[in-house]
């Protein structure tokens, strides 16, 4: 059997527009740009990454995958809080400024698929991936099958966990809030008047022993456990992989969160809780096996 030929992976992400070449089942030839808000721009970003590529792995596809609501059916960035766009004609967009197939996705389905399809080891029935990024997503996989409902799947940024502040998105107790990258950024920089470089540098200070930012990550994993124990009640994952930036802090996040989880749940599935595999390279991962797929 002749080995799949290459084939790039972009991850529009809320801060930074990832990309890499998947060869052989590896990541390489990766590189990182600051993500521009505007479609017409990013497609322009998107030319420069990803067209050397092209011409240096003799890449046959590429797939984009973006936040927010995404209809991957027709193609259309519907929604994005992150970004600011609104029905966006995403895929037709960069096929026409890339010159060649692309395979449009939501961010988070495809690291999913990174990390929980059929190419993932020993891959669950029935599992969940997180991402705790610049906002806060999931994915559910259910039966075997990554479940999108017209894009609108996953939202679990977007649940009510009770602490009746407003979302950007217009809601009130929004998980994301708390629980993101930027949201708890944001939260420490309020609490302190003083710059923060995202969630990583939260972690970094509340390992440290600063109170403030020890209180901030404390909101975070309770949210985030309160998050969680709706979806183990709703769809009973056998296992649920956390990834996305917040999610490098390892083990200063994942045991508490799995301590906190345990204290809310009785009867349920106790979900294995581990780390993405593919770390933060997930998404761009699965958008590589997105082109693979559709092209």
């Amino acid at each position: 059997m002749s080995a799949l030929p290459a084939t790039l992976g972009v991850d529009v992400g809320g801060t930074t527009v990832k990309v890499g070449v998947l060869a052989g089942g590896r990541l390489v030839d990766t590189a990182e740009r600051p993500t521009p808000r505007d479609p017409d721009v990013l497609s322009g970003t998107l030319a420069e990454l990803v067209l050397p590529r092209v011409s240096r792995h003799d890449a046959t596809a590429v797939g984009v995958v973006v936040p927010g609501v995404v209809d991957e059916h027709r193609g259309v960035g519907v929604l994005s809080a992150t970004l600011g766009w609104r029905d966006a004609p995403l895929r037709a967009l960069f096929t026409e400024r890339l010159g060649m197939p692309v395979a449009l996705g939501h961010d988070v389905r495809a690291a999913a698929l990174a990390e929980l399809g059929p190419s993932a080891p020993s891959a669950p029935q029935d599992a969940a991936f997180v991402a705790l990024g610049t906002g806060l997503s999931a994915a559910l996989v259910l039966d075997g099958r990554i479940r999108a409902a017209g894009g609108l799947a996953g939202e679990l940024g977007h649940c009510d966990v009770g602490h009746g502040q407003l979302c950007p998105c217009g809601a009130t107790g929004c998980l994301e809030v708390l629980a993101s990258g930027a949201g708890m950024a944001r939260r420490l920089q309020q609490r302190t008047g003083e710059p923060v470089v995202g969630a990583e540098d939260v972690a970094r200070r509340a390992a440290a022993g600063d109170a403030a930012a020890r209180a901030v990550w404390d909101d975070a994993v309770d949210a985030l456990s309160h998050g969680l124990a709706w979806l183990v009640g709703i769809a009973a994952p056998e296992v649920v992989v956390v990834g996305g930036g917040v999610a490098a802090a390892g083990a200063q996040l994942l045991e508490p969160l799995s301590e906190r989880l345990d204290q809310r749940l009785s009867f349920h599935r106790r979900p294995v809780l581990r780390a993405a595999r593919w770390g933060a390279d997930a998404a761009r991962v699965g958008a590589a096996l997105l082109a693979q797929e559709r092209t």
